[in-house]
């Protein structure tokens, strides 16, 4: 099994953008093959603060989606963020 997770301060004024933008990747991706889970997050500590963590089968599987328009369009929102994105795998 292989995590991915990405956190972003997004700014609150681009928070609606940003979701309208994830929030149908999250529900595809779902449905992709090698994909366990992928969920969004929102931290109660700070309110700009949005967490996206993916669980995938395989490296292979989780390779792919990263060379997928989907993933592009993340990136999309990874750089809405008012801060560098913590990024992990």
């Amino acid at each position: 099994m292989v995590r991915s997770s990405i956190r972003m301060l997004i700014p609150l004024e681009k928070q609606a953008e940003a979701l309208e933008i994830l929030s149908p990747i999250i529900e595809q991706t779902q449905f992709e093959p090698g994909c366990i889970s992928c969920r969004i997050y929102r931290a109660l500590e700070d309110a700009r603060a949005i967490m996206l963590e993916e669980l995938w089968m395989s490296d292979e599987d989780m390779q792919r989606h990263l060379r997928s328009e989907k993933y592009r369009k993340i990136l999309l929102v990874v750089e809405m963020a008012a801060e560098p994105p913590e990024i992990r795998f």
